[in-house]
């Protein structure tokens, strides 16, 4: 009985007006959604923006749009956005005072995207971290590692690092050492060197490659080789080059020495040995 009379109540408070408000606020939210939706893809498949300038740009849109949908939903069912908008405030202010590291690492990620020090898919080291930017959001940047980690680094924290980019540039350059036997004839070490380097398909030929004498060593003379390649293929460039290197110089019958030491035994006399 007390069921009823409650239900009875309840439906005498439901007016027609109030059906009308429920459904118009139920249709702006769903149209409200949907064109939140189609809005961050449309913006998700344009090619005129970076990525971080894309990503960053469909969640302002998506958020925006949601915030005045629900916004609009709440008027039409007659709800005083005065009132909300001051409750807002204050809460604003609040939140503003318990969250200053939050609100640093929002100003850091602005001036990060401004800056663009580096943008989604570039090498990066920052500290004793290296890995790929996969991801740039208002408060913190994540990284991939080389061996498959995702790290979060608080955007203030990369304001103020060093940072290294290494894919800032298309090309980068590749420092190689190789050492000689004492005795090797020097200018045949060079263009036996030169020749190696011109004959590979990714070392670029502007800048172009330059070999130094470096040095003495303990057990070679060393030469130092500065090879251009395309950022891309840093890595497997350098593999290459010695593998080219090493059978240049077979071919050429130049040594490579390995360092040696020598042991002087009681008796004074001195016996070389292989350093291992």
């Amino acid at each position: 009985m007390i069921l009823k009379e409650w239900w009875n109540s309840l439906s005498s408070m439901i007016t027609e007006k109030h059906m009308m408000s429920f459904a118009t606020a139920t249709l702006i939210v769903v149209v409200g959604f949907f064109l939140a939706g189609r809005v961050r893809k449309a913006i998700g498949r344009t090619k005129k923006l970076e990525v971080q300038q894309r990503m960053l740009l469909e969640k302002v849109a998506y958020y925006g749009i949601a915030i005045l949908t629900v916004t609009a939903a709440l008027d039409s069912l007659g709800f005083n956005l005065k009132v909300l908008l001051g409750a807002a405030g204050v809460l604003t202010v609040a939140v503003g005072f318990a969250a200053q590291t939050s609100a640093s690492n929002l100003i850091s990620g602005l001036f990060l995207m401004i800056e663009r020090p580096f943008v989604v898919g570039n090498t990066i080291a920052v500290g004793d971290l290296r890995g790929d930017v996969i991801a740039i959001d208002l408060l913190s940047t994540k990284i991939r590692t080389f061996n498959n980690l995702m790290v979060r680094i608080p955007n203030e924290t990369l304001v103020k690092s060093n940072i290294i980019n290494y894919s800032y540039f298309p090309i980068r350059r590749i420092d190689l050492l190789v050492g000689v036997a004492y005795g090797t004839d020097l200018s045949h070490v060079e263009a036996t060197l030169r020749s190696t380097l011109a004959g590979h398909p990714l070392a670029l030929r502007s800048p172009i490659p330059e070999v130094f004498m470096k040095g003495f060593g303990d057990s070679s003379i060393d030469f130092e080789i500065l090879v251009w390649t395309q950022v891309e293929s840093v890595m497997s460039v350098r593999s290459e080059l010695y593998k080219a290197i090493n059978a240049a110089f077979e071919a050429n019958a130049i040594s490579i020495p390995f360092p040696t030491r020598v042991l002087i035994n009681p008796n004074g006399a001195g016996v070389a040995q292989a350093e291992i």
